[in-house]
């Protein structure tokens, strides 16, 4: 077995859309990056690649790509599972904590496991996801931004 830990931070701008978890969700702000900045699954993807020994989605997927402006990242979830299969790795299981203020995401959670479940291969209860806000508290409770933090188990006995 291999575990693996990722985080990603992207901050808040206007005239992006909200991305997390492949879904989009209705806010007039969302996070700047060079693909959609989807913090759910760049932190997840890290931690599938940690625990893998693999390279980070920074080295895999650099933001000076122009191949990768705008990518939806639960395509490049999909390659870097391709990538863990490649390796005789599979998923046993997934949990990720998004950081952030607003918007709330439970309407929208049941959605987003569903989305990585299905890029991963997986059940949809191999998949944690849960929010936590910073209480106002600094760039995440003042809403310029996002974080989350994902955790993961490799098996690597495939």
């Amino acid at each position: 077995m291999r575990i693996g830990n990722g985080v990603d931070v992207h901050q808040l701008v206007f005239g992006r859309p909200l991305i997390l978890g492949g879904v989009r969700l209705p806010s007039d702000l969302g996070l700047a990056g060079h693909s959609d900045a989807d913090v759910v699954c760049h932190a997840l993807m890290d931690a599938l690649l940690s625990a893998a020994r693999l390279p980070d989605i920074g080295e895999l997927f650099p933001d000076s790509d122009p191949a990768l402006e705008g990518a939806n990242s639960l395509e490049l979830l999909a390659r870097v599972a391709g990538k863990l299969g490649e390796a005789g790795l599979s998923v046993v299981d997934c949990d990720i904590t998004l950081c952030a203020d607003a918007p709330k995401i439970a309407p929208h959670k049941r959605a987003m496991r569903e989305n990585i479940a299905r890029t991963l291969g997986v059940s949809v209860e191999c998949v944690g996801l849960k929010a936590t806000t910073f209480e106002g508290l600094g760039f995440v409770g003042e809403k310029e931004g996002m974080a989350a933090i994902a955790t993961c188990l490799l098996d690597a006995r495939a």
